[in-house]
């Protein structure tokens, strides 16, 4: 017998970039374009010729003068807010090629096949920083909900992301997602992501510290807020 049939969906990519040029263009050459309508690579705030190589491969360019993970992607939902006939779903992707492009398909899946508005590529052993394991712990804690990671690739529908209204400009924009996702009932599904070493991020103490608080921060006020 024939299997279910799977939802056709309108779907953009997102990839915020930052001083990303040695990676971002092997990226964007690996990515399935048959899965995707476009690709917006967002510079935020690059110093070296990362807006290059996102046009000359053909992406949509955007940029974010300030700093942070979170104001990058902002910026892209602004955008596809505006275009004609806005996306169904979203990826979210790194730029620093840690994510298999190959594994887009599979982040797909559980929404085409109907049962999840927010899919998480998770790793065999998430290998994330002290603060994301804390955070990950204080998750299952307060949300009686236990993540396995708290990476950047995942695919969301757009309505919801809209819907959830994130606010974070920094890197707690991720922990904002899932708390947000979950206080506010999303369907919410993982998947096992291709094993690909994350590249380390210079980042002074005072940096990781202020990271951390920042998800902290996010994953109280929304606990509270239940």
């Amino acid at each position: 017998m024939p299997g279910p049939q799977l939802e056709p969906l309108v779907v953009d990519l997102v990839i915020p970039a930052h001083n990303c040029a040695g990676s971002l263009g092997a990226t964007l050459a690996a990515l399935p374009a048959r899965e995707l309508r476009s690709v917006v690579v967002v510079d935020n705030a690059s110093t070296d010729a990362t807006s290059l190589v996102a046009r000359d491969a053909g992406a949509v360019l955007l940029h974010e003068p300030a700093h942070g993970y979170g104001a990058a992607c902002r910026r892209a939902i602004a955008h596809l807010e505006t275009l004609p006939r806005p996306p169904d779903v979203v990826v979210f992707m790194s730029s620093d090629g840690s994510d298999d492009p190959a594994d887009i398909a599979r982040l797909l899946e559980p929404i085409r096949a109907g049962g999840a508005e927010l899919v998480l590529a998770s790793r065999r052993e998430a290998r994330g920083a002290a603060g994301d394991r804390l955070a990950l712990g204080l998750i299952g804690l307060l949300y009686r909900h236990q993540f396995a990671d708290l990476g950047r690739f995942r695919a969301i529908r757009f309505p919801a992301l809209v819907a959830l209204g994130l606010s974070d400009r920094g890197e707690a924009w991720n922990v904002e997602m899932q708390v947000k996702a979950l206080r506010f009932g999303l369907r919410i599904a993982e998947v096992t992501a291709s094993e690909r070493s994350r590249p380390a991020r210079a980042e002074s103490v005072r940096a990781s510290l202020s990271s951390t608080g920042r998800k902290v921060f996010q994953i109280l006020r929304h606990a509270t807020a239940r």
